[in-house]
């Protein structure tokens, strides 16, 4: 397997057609799969209102005399709710196993409630634990066990309906690809979904379907599925001395936000990253997803209030500067290469802007307004993408979105500069990044500074973390100081 690093080779084109079979299958695709650290996440929040409420019965039925103001007593059961909801995590009270198991989900959440009623008979002073033991047991027979119970039974039917499933594609067919199918079917709690099979070779050599899984596309097809579909794993059904076709696949693939296994290496069929046994790592899992997603909603929200007079001087300056609307929207490239349109506040003459960035920006350039030139040395004119943070279509930390079609100043094309550029969408992109801090912003005019924005991009989707992304929104006020490229 030595000869991986050292093999390259073309990429198919992002709008290449793939074959009808897997158009059809990455359209019931579309839509992701609901990860298990999202219904652990709906489960914690739909426990927790259902505790809180719980517990704020419990605080009036065992306090004697004058009762608990309403307020007070609303932030006391809030609060018992949250300690609850951290006890049952901490147990794994929230993954599958338990949330599908009534018996077995049972056993941390009345742990957590034991927490809870020596916290509040301890600093709420209530009459006595036995009071507030009395009025809890009540209020769980008759609201906390029944929502554990309806809980269980949604949890089960995700599980049953394959919406929880890890969906999988096979590269390669014939019988080690039937080894691999059966040996998931035959697997007690296989989480894995099979969708489809994709293989070069005719049906003279590997059947059209093995196990009712079907053959939909050949490997060049595979890239351009994925980011059609919402794929979570691709397995390579090919023997390990076959490194030189193993090399030129994961190179293809790399571009891609989705793990590679080999299935010579996962004897038991786990095909879990945990266990370090694939080829490429999860870029974007769901546990990420949600972290930069929570991140963005929050501190992107917080931007916006605070930074809206700043736009709003910014929209009336345009009226004033020249005729046309505030704002205008570019297409970019989006996570895992889908378009997206970013906002902008308008920097260009009305009649000269350019939607698709088909013209790169030079120095003096003519099409630029006055204030305009002010706006792309400060980069201001970017602050209206906090929108799109809050949509979702960017994160406030990431690769910058490139034009669809990007090209340099002497009109070279980015993706023939530099080998996989598309790699760099394996996160979202942003509104700031890691490149941007060290300096490389604006105007593309040599290879050699694409090439360092490339290795920077990648250094920061290997090495993501929430603090990297807050030390990032830090220094990006520092980095635009140099302006040098910024026109």
């Amino acid at each position: 397997m030595t000869q991986i690093q050292s093999i390259t080779v073309g990429f198919p084109a992002a709008d290449s057609e793939v074959s009808e079979a897997a158009a059809r299958a990455a359209r019931l695709l579309a839509r992701p799969s609901l990860a298990p650290i999202r219904v652990a996440v709906l489960a914690a929040a739909a426990e927790a209102l259902v505790l809180a409420i719980g517990y704020w019965f419990v605080l009036f039925g065992a306090t004697p005399g004058p009762q608990f103001p309403i307020g007070p007593a609303s932030m006391a059961a809030v609060t018992l709710a949250l300690v609850s909801v951290a006890v049952v995590a901490s147990l794994g009270g929230y993954g599958l196993q338990r949330l599908t198991k009534v018996r077995r989900g049972l056993g941390p959440l009345l742990a957590a409630i034991a927490v809870a009623l020596l916290l509040a008979a301890l600093h709420w002073q209530a009459a006595s634990f036995g009071a507030l033991a009395r009025s809890a047991v009540l209020v769980a027979v008759l609201a906390l066990v029944p929502f554990r119970v309806a809980l269980s039974a949604a949890a089960a039917w995700a599980v049953a309906s394959g919406l929880t499933a890890r969906r999988a594609v096979l590269a390669g067919g014939g019988a080690e690809a039937e080894r691999v199918v059966r040996g998931l079917a035959d697997r007690p709690g296989n989480e894995i979904r099979i969708c489809g099979i994709f293989d070069d070779r005719g049906a003279g050599r590997v059947p059209d379907a093995v196990l009712d899984v079907p053959k939909i596309g050949r490997f060049d097809d595979l890239v351009t599925f994925c980011r059609m579909a919402e794929i979570d794993l691709i397995i390579l059904c090919l023997p390990p001395e076959a490194d030189r076709r193993i090399a030129m696949l994961l190179e293809q693939f790399r571009v891609l936000p989705v793990p590679v296994h080999l299935s010579a290496f996962n004897p038991g069929f786990a095909f879990s990253d945990a266990q370090g046994r694939s080829l490429t790592e999860a870029s974007f899992g769901a546990e990420r997803r949600l972290a930069k997603r929570s991140f963005d909603l929050v501190a992107g929200g917080l931007l916006t209030l605070l930074l809206a007079p700043l736009m709003g001087v910014i929209a009336v300056m345009i009226r004033c500067d020249s005729p046309g609307p505030v704002f205008f929207r570019q297409e970019r490239h989006g996570f895992n290469d889908h378009p997206i349109r970013v906002w902008k506040f308008r920097t260009m003459y009305a009649d000269q802007c350019d939607p698709r960035a088909l013209r790169v920006v030079t120095r003096g350039d003519p099409r630029v307004t006055r204030l305009g030139r002010l706006l792309r040395k400060s980069s201001l004119d970017e602050l209206p993408q906090l929108f799109n943070v809050l949509e979702g279509t960017l994160s406030l930390v990431g690769p910058r979105p490139h034009a669809v079609d990007a090209r340099s100043s002497r009109q070279e094309r980015f993706t023939q500069i530099v080998s996989g550029y598309s790699a760099r969408h394996r996160l979202p992109p942003g509104i700031t990044g890691w490149a941007q801090i060290h300096g490389l912003r604006g105007e593309i005019d040599d290879p050699e500074s694409l090439r360092r924005r490339f290795a920077l991009d990648l250094y920061y989707i290997e090495n993501w973390s929430l603090w990297l992304d807050l030390r990032i929104l830090l220094l990006t006020p520092i980095s635009l100081i140099d302006t040098r490229r910024a026109y």
